[in-house]
């Protein structure tokens, strides 16, 4: 296979016409059992079967698997994705390859919902761990992270926002408080943009501007940085300067959560 013809078949378009093809014909028989189209020879789904489910035309869904160069709206996708029963993940792709947002974005779901196994990854991380939602509420730590970040769980907020920018201890705790502070918003910024209707987000972005003047002076400035880690440097009240490398994960099966580790420097009394 020459360059021109890798790419053509590599081609996001293709690869979009050729997924929602094996989706077709994967899908059980008696989900295709609808009216009206005679007795099924094939397994899966007709091409006439999943237009008329996501209520759009045989011949545009035709050109879609044919891999035209035609317009995808986000709501006529989400139907598709609808009519063939994919999964999340199914989802997730369809969406990527079609370079659209879904729609509807996964709900979230609160505290309430973590397995239990997360719990027990982050305690089993040997260096400081702790895992953030998408309020960046505090949902699990280990041991490691209980002493380093002693101040923030005695304030007995949960969300690292709240805590940086309402609580006193935090800028005690946090060396260069004004530049991570500042930071912070940029991240989160970066952040809201993946959840634009999420109200819970609405209503902590509203709070932080009405009860803190830094935050607002920050959010006012539309900085967007993404959650890169890199060094922190605490002033810890008991054990004295902290000097950490921050890396930040992003679990699969937790796609709206982060995943903390707090790494000794290079050539720190603990690496």
């Amino acid at each position: 296979m020459n360059a021109s013809s890798f790419d053509a078949a590599n081609d996001p378009r293709h690869l979009l016409g050729r997924f929602l093809r094996a989706r077709r014909e994967a899908a059980p028989a008696d989900a295709g059992a609808m009216k009206g189209f005679g007795r099924r020879r094939t397994p899966g789904l007709r091409r006439e079967e999943v237009a008329q489910r996501a209520g759009i035309s045989t011949t545009w869904y035709t050109w879609l698997e044919q891999g035209r160069d035609i317009a995808l709206s986000p709501s006529a996708l989400a139907r598709l994705a609808d009519a063939l029963s994919l999964s999340a993940a199914e989802r997730a792709y369809l969406f990527e390859l079609a370079r659209r947002r879904d729609p509807v974005r996964t709900p979230f779901e609160g505290a309430s919902s973590l397995a239990p196994e997360w719990q027990q990854a982050v305690a089993a991380m040997p260096m400081p761990a702790y895992l953030l939602d998408r309020m960046w509420c505090l949902r699990a730590w280990n041991d490691a992270a209980a002493e380093l970040f002693a101040p923030w769980l005695a304030s007995g907020e949960a969300c690292l926002l709240r805590y940086v920018f309402l609580h006193a201890s935090a800028r005690e705790l946090i060396c260069d408080w004004e530049e991570r502070a500042h930071r912070l918003v940029a991240e989160f910024r970066a952040d809201t943009a993946l959840y634009p209707d999420d109200s819970g987000l609405i209503g902590l972005v509203a709070e932080l501007q009405r009860e803190s003047r830094p935050f607002q002076q920050f959010w006012n400035q539309h900085d967007v940085l993404a959650r890169e880690g890199g060094s922190r440097r605490f002033h810890h009240p008991r054990l004295g300067r902290v000097e950490r490398t921050q890396v930040t994960l992003l679990p699969s099966s937790l796609p709206d959560h982060k995943l903390v580790l707090l790494l000794p420097e290079a050539g720190g009394p603990d690496s």
